[in-house]
Formats: C-alpha cells, structure tokens, sequence
C-alpha cells in the first residue's frame, strides 16, 4: 500500500459544501455592511474560500491544522526503515580469476615437474610479455619510448643466464641489456633520451633482473620445491590479505596509494604466510626447519605487500586500473607479477642462509 493511501479525503469548496448542510445546521445571519446593504455571511465565507485555495472558513476563525496522516507500519520500528546493509563485493570476476589462477598453475607445476628447461622457457615468456606490457603503458600514458627489442632480447638472456651461470651471469647480462638499450636509442632523435633510457634502465631491472631469481631457485637438487615454497608462500600471502581484509579490514594501509589495502590484511598476509612457511620448510625443503619457515613466511609477506604497493604506485601514476588485459579476472601479466618479483630475490636469499645454494 502507498503512502497516497494514508492522506485525508479534502474537502470540497463552494456550493458543493453547502449542500451538504444538514437540516439541524443554523442558518447564517444577515449582517450589514459598512454601506448598509446587507449581504449573507455566506457569500463571504464562499469569497474567502476562494481566496484561500477553495476551503471555507468564518472570518474570525482560525483556520484549522490539517490533520496528520497516519504514519505508515513500518514507522513504529525507526530501525527497519533504514536500508539492508549491502554485502561487501570483489571488484573483480572472482571465477574468471579462479579458473585462470588455476590453469596457470597447472602449467607451471607441470613444467616443473617435466623439465627444468622448460619452467625456464615459461618464466622467460612471462618476462617478455610483461615487458611488452610496462613498456607500451609508458608510451601510450607517458609518451616515453623505452625501446622493447632490446629489453626483449636482454630479458630473455638475462633469465637463461641466471639459470645456467648463477649470479654472476644475471649481472652481466643485465649490464650488457642496459649498454644495448643506450645504443639503440641513439638511433632516433636526440629529444627525450635521458628520459626514454633511464625508463629502460629500470624496465630491465624491474621485471627480468629480478625474475632471474626464479631461475636461480630451481638450479639446486631440489630446485623445483624451492620454487614451488616460492610460488606458494606468494599466493597464500596474498590469499591472507585478500581474505582477512575483505572480512575484518577497516584501518586504511596507505590509502594513497591502494585504498582496497588494510592494516589487517597485512595482519592476515603475515600469519597465513608463516604458517605455510613453516610447513613448507618443515616437508618440502631438504635441511629446512619449521621456525626457518615462520621467518621465511614473514619476510614473504612483507616483500609482497611492498610489490604489490611498488606497481599500485605505478599505476597510480600512469592513470590505470591494470597493466593489461591478457588475463581475465587478473588484468595483464605484470598484474600476477607485481607481487612475485620482488619476493623472488627475498627468498632466494634466505633459502641460501638457511640451507645454501647446493
């Protein structure tokens, strides 16, 4: 029922109300005017309901207060007026992220499990789209030409390198990408160089610099579960966070840089990942101790969340939501990566610590 439904019936104005006068109903009095000509009360009282919108009333009486509508059944309980609270949503297609999350682990862990060359080739992949990516976001929101050939070719080298020379060869493939991107900038126009080469500078450390990482986990013995403690301590930080602070997250981490990030999503990063560091160092790393993996999962998180910020940073600055479109539900592949990169040199390096690089 509508609120219409509730109002006062109004009454109506002129003859229509003198009909309805009752056989009881007092007879308006003669009264004289000013002039002697006397006229019925009831012809003013008739040109004063004109004048006041078609109601008649005497004269010298008050008009009267309309009479309120009755309120409406819910009006008893305030409460119930307000509206439902609205669930909390993902802000993106949470089964289009799945189902891809899914496949593309399958295919890492079945290029794990395979060949070791061929986790490489993958990771080599993953660095030249991801540069196709960066580069081309710089270019088309910044006007900066970081040259992509170079970077390609230094990336995908650097990455073997680091796999089949150690460290050593990452930085001197690393070195060798930089001195190439120099040169092949010089053969454009002198305008904006030191601008486009110091992009492609960080550009190559940024993605496959820090990537060769991955390919340094997988060289020991048991080079496939350290990248698998990698990969997994990654996600499940990341899973934490997502988790906790859609359901308890309410003190901002850095709004200016990623609003969505919560101080107990951190929270939530840290203690997810301690405990899969702990299980994971416990019955996947040969000579690994479970209190290795609570610190192991701590600083997992850690780098993770400060990735995931580094590229909310770069993204803010450039004007967009995602680096790609390549991966429905995720965005572009250095939307996966932001958080893996700078994980990678993190936990190789405790790894080394805690039970060398043999």
């Amino acid at each position: 029922m509508n609120d219409s439904s509730w109002q006062p019936e109004p009454v109506p104005a002129g003859p229509a109300y003198d009909a309805q006068v009752g056989p009881h109903t007092r007879p308006m009095p003669i009264v004289p005017d000013a002039a002697g000509r006397d006229f019925d009360d009831r012809e003013a009282r008739d040109r004063g309901a004109a004048s006041h919108g078609g109601f008649p009333f005497r004269a010298d009486t008050p008009p009267q207060e309309p009479m309120p509508s009755p309120p409406p059944p819910h009006a008893e309980h305030p409460q119930d007026s307000s509206p439902p609270p609205q669930k909390k949503r993902a802000g993106r297609d949470l089964r289009a992220a799945i189902g891809v999350g899914v496949g593309l682990g399958a295919v890492i862990f079945a290029s794990l499990l395979i060949v070791k060359a061929v986790f490489v080739g993958v990771v080599v992949v993953a660095v030249v789209v991801g540069l196709w990516e960066l580069t081309s976001r710089l270019q088309e929101k910044k006007g900066i030409n970081a040259p992509l050939v170079p970077l390609a070719v230094g990336g995908a080298a650097m990455v073997i390198a680091g796999y089949v020379r150690g460290a050593e060869g990452a930085w001197v493939a690393m070195a060798l990408t930089v001195l190439a991107v120099l040169v092949w900038r010089m053969t454009e126009p002198p305008e904006d160089y030191l601008k486009d080469v110091t992009a492609g500078a960080f550009a190559a450390f940024y993605v496959p610099f820090l990537a060769t990482f991955v390919a340094m986990l997988l060289t020991p013995d048991d080079g496939p579960q350290r990248v698998i403690t990698f990969l997994l301590l990654t996600v499940v930080s990341d899973t934490g966070a997502y988790a906790v602070g859609w359901r308890f997250g309410k003190t901002k981490l850095a709004p200016r840089i990623s609003p969505g990030k919560t101080r107990e999503g951190l929270f939530g990063a840290v203690a997810f990942a301690m405990v899969a560091g702990a299980l994971c160092m416990e019955f996947l790393i040969d000579g690994g101790a479970w209190w290795q993996g609570l610190l192991l999962g701590l600083a997992v998180a850690v780098s993770a969340t400060l990735g995931d910020l580094g590229e909310s940073m770069i993204k803010r600055d450039l004007g967009i939501k995602d680096m790609g479109t390549l991966l429905p539900g995720h965005g572009g592949i250095m939307d996966r990566l932001d958080s893996l990169l700078p994980t990678a040199p993190v936990v190789w390096l405790l790894l080394a610590a805690f039970v060398g690089t043999g």
